[in-house]
């Protein structure tokens, strides 16, 4: 099976066709393509090369829902002073299906 640590919005990420992974928001509408130019490590037939710092080739990716992640909740408090905050954050998030390595 053909894999690859591609880079993704700053963050490194381990895929291979058919995988589908969520990521921090990418422009772009449900069904476009993307192309991923940047491998910093591949493996296919028994074979793994390494990039100093990358190597040559694409890997591509559909998207295939643009959302929001689960709700975070965060609580400011300070006792004897009646302090009290709580404030809800949804991350924007992409999910992608890479389609090939």
């Amino acid at each position: 099976m053909k894999q690859a640590v591609i880079t993704c919005i700053g963050k490194q990420y381990l895929v291979h066709a058919g995988s589908r992974l969520t990521v921090d928001r990418v422009a772009g509408e449900v069904g476009d393509s993307i192309e991923f130019p940047v491998l910093l490590t591949f493996e296919g037939d028994g074979n793994v090369s390494v990039g100093k710092p990358q190597l040559s080739g694409t890997a591509k990716a559909k998207i295939t829902v643009q959302g929001r992640a689960k709700k975070l909740t965060v609580i400011k408090f300070k006792r004897k002073v009646r302090y009290r905050r709580k404030h809800g954050y949804r991350h924007l998030t992409t999910t992608l299906e890479i389609t090939s390595v």
